[in-house]
Formats: C-alpha cells, structure tokens, sequence
C-alpha cells in the first residue's frame, strides 16, 4: 500500500496554506515538476534542434505514453494548453446552421458556455443548456431530464464528464451510447477526469473529448489534450494557420500537422506526461485516489448539515470524484473566498452557476481531517461573527 505520508512531502505547495483547491490547478509533485525543468534546459541549451528537429519525435512520444494511459491511438490526439482552447478548435470550425441545436446542461462551465453561445450566434444556431434537477437523485433521472431538451434540430451533444462548479459525475457513457442512437456528434469535456476517475476512450466512445492533464495528472500548467475520432478529424481546423497547413513536409496525418505545428511555443509542459503516467503508476494512484474519495465523502454531510444544505447527489462513486461541492448561502461569495484565504489561510473556490453558489473543497493525497476540520472550524467562526455566510 502507498504511504501517503510520503507522498505529502513531494509537492511544493506553500505548507502555510491549507490547500483544498486541487480541482482548479491542480499541483506537481518534484518528480514531475523536475522533468519539466529538464525538459525547458534542453529547450534553452539549442533551441533550434528542440523546435525545428527533435520536437516532432519528443511530441510523439508523448502522445505515445498519453494514448496507453487513456486507452485510444496516439494519433487521435493532439496536445493544447487547456480544454477551453480545444472546444473553441471543435466549436469554430463546427459546420452550424440556422436552427440547429447544440444540446447541453445547465450545469456545464462558464468559458465553455460562452464559447458555444459566440460561435452558435454567430451561425445563428442555438445553445440549449437543459436544466438537470439538484440534488440528483438517480442516474435515470439524470439522463431523463437531459433528452428533454431533445429534438429533430439537434445536431450534437456537449456535456462535462465532471461538472466544474457542482463537482458532479455525469453518466456520459449512457448518454453517449444514446446520441450514437439517434445520430449526434459527441463532444465531451473531461477537464477533470484524467488522473481523477478510470477513463477508457475505447470504451468510452465519445466523438470528441477534451481533458487535462496539469489537474489531477499533475502535469504542469498549460498541459492538455483534444482527442477526435479518425474519421472526424479532417472537419476540424487549426485556430491558428501556420506551418501545418500546406505543409512542405506533410507527416501522415493532417491532424497533427494543423494542430502541432503551431509556430514558436515552449512545449515542454506537454513532455511531461509519460513521467506523469510513470509517477501515477509508480505510487498506485488508484488506491491513492479512493482513499481521497473516502475522506471527501466521510465529510460531505458533517459540511451540509453545518451550512443548512444537502448533498448534490447520492454519496457514491457513480456521482462524487476527489472534490465536492456544497450548497451555501451568502451574498458575498467572492469576498467569503478572500476572508478564508486572508484570515485562515484556506485555499478553496466559491464557486457561481447561474443564481446558486457553492462551496467546493477538493482531496488530493496531501490532504488530511486535520483540513477538513480546520475548515469547518474556520465556517462555523465566519457564521457565528460575520454576516458573510448564513446557516
């Protein structure tokens, strides 16, 4: 069995702080943040071999070590800096008609909602955010209240795998299998599912999918990654033309010549992953994880019944990762996240959707009660002498 005591004193986390806002960042552990400076010293001792000669092979392997750990070819992905950036790939150069639908929830993240409703208005198309019912009571019922927002002008699906602000896991293989029924494109966002939950492309089957790697992978900032079906590829355009397009030396996929070719970048952050992928197998991250899930829903009522909420859904692994959101009650939530980190030095997110506001604490290894503790101790002191949280 791992020992976790060990794995605390690997990342390099402001110890001051009591961190509980993996979900956001995440953070890298020395072994992985090593290999990254590694990586940028040979970027910087030739630069020109880095780039213009070896990159290609170095990307390549990256890929590589990427596509065994999600299970799907390697030349089904392509690297970019977050998964905002890989749904603005997919919805710019989605073919949109007036009329047609882009059926999604109401429960999916902000900068992905804008950019849907940019490029739907653009075509004079619509973004349906269906409203799902909080708390979830049932998988069924889930998937039920989302085809609702069904019908002969939808044209494809987009739905998070793990909701940002709700922290929740939606069935997405159900609901995937079901749109392949009816003849949709599939676009996932898996922000947070690499490194979180088991995720099997294969298996999963979706059209399109997005995740990253600099949150739960641990890999460093501006690491993640846009996967697409082989036969889809060839519809998806760069969001910049460069090299790729009309290439004088054209690789045996488009797809990763309009994608990888992007000019001068420091990529180093996307080398990372085969020591991130080494690094979670190494210290069974899976054991790792369910520990951390184990701690995060042994709280999760003890904090709902303090703040006069109730959890958002059943506490099993069918609905709850590594971070949990709680339904709170304040006026003021930007400044509630502020006075936990000035007066209590808590890092953790308080976080809108649309009119209701929760409270999001996630559970990485390093994490302990202690935390947990410290952070009840620190609301139920916010509750009883400020105006800025009510029960």
């Amino acid at each position: 069995m791992t020992d976790h005591s060990t794995l605390k004193t690997l990342f390099l986390l402001n110890p001051e702080i009591t961190y509980l806002n993996f979900g956001s960042f995440g953070a890298c552990p020395r072994p992985i943040f090593e290999d990254y400076q590694r990586w940028q010293l040979l970027l910087e001792s030739e630069p020109c071999q880095f780039i213009a000669v070896n990159g290609i092979n170095y990307l390549k392997a990256s890929r590589e070590a990427l596509a065994s750990y999600i299970n799907c070819d390697a030349d089904d992905l392509v690297y970019v800096t977050n998964p905002t950036y890989a749904i603005n790939i997919i919805a710019k150069s989605l073919k949109m008609e007036e009329g047609d639908e882009i059926l999604s929830t109401d429960l999916e993240y902000g900068a992905l909602d804008r950019t849907w409703n940019y490029y739907c208005k653009k075509s004079k198309a619509k973004y349906i955010r269906q409203p799902i019912s909080l708390p979830v009571t049932s998988k069924e019922e889930l998937i039920g209240q989302f085809w609702k927002g069904y019908n002969s002008r939808t044209k494809a699906i987009f739905i998070s795998q793990i909701t940002s602000a709700t922290a929740l896991r939606l069935p997405v293989k159900e609901i995937c299998e079901m749109a392949k029924q009816k003849g949709l494109l599939t676009i996932v966002d898996g922000a947070h599912v690499p490194g979180h939950i088991h995720l099997d492309m294969n298996e999963l089957e979706a059209d399109i999918y997005t995740g990253a790697c600099h949150k739960w992978m641990m890999a460093p900032k501006g690491c993640s990654f846009l996967y697409v079906k082989r036969e889809l590829q060839h519809l998806f355009d760069p969001l910049a033309i460069s090299w790729g397009y009309e290439s004088t030396a054209p690789s045996h996929s488009q797809f990763l010549d309009y994608h990888q070719m992007q000019g001068t970048r420091d990529f180093s952050a996307f080398l990372t992953i085969p020591k991130a992928v080494e690094f979670l197998r190494e210290h069974d991250w899976v054991e790792v994880a369910s520990a951390c899930r184990e701690l995060g829903k042994n709280n999760y009522k003890r904090f709902c019944d303090l703040l006069g909420s109730q959890p958002l859904c059943p506490l099993s692994d069918d609905f709850l990762g590594q971070i949990f959101s709680i339904p709170i009650k304040t006026e003021q939530p930007e400044k509630l996240q502020r006075h936990l980190f000035e007066h209590y030095k808590i890092e953790i997110p308080v976080t809108r959707q649309d009119k209701n506001i929760f409270l999001r604490y996630s559970v990485q290894v390093f994490n302990s009660q202690s935390d947990l503790d410290k952070l009840y101790s620190a609301l139920q002191e916010i509750i009883a002498d400020t105006d800025l949280l009510k029960a």
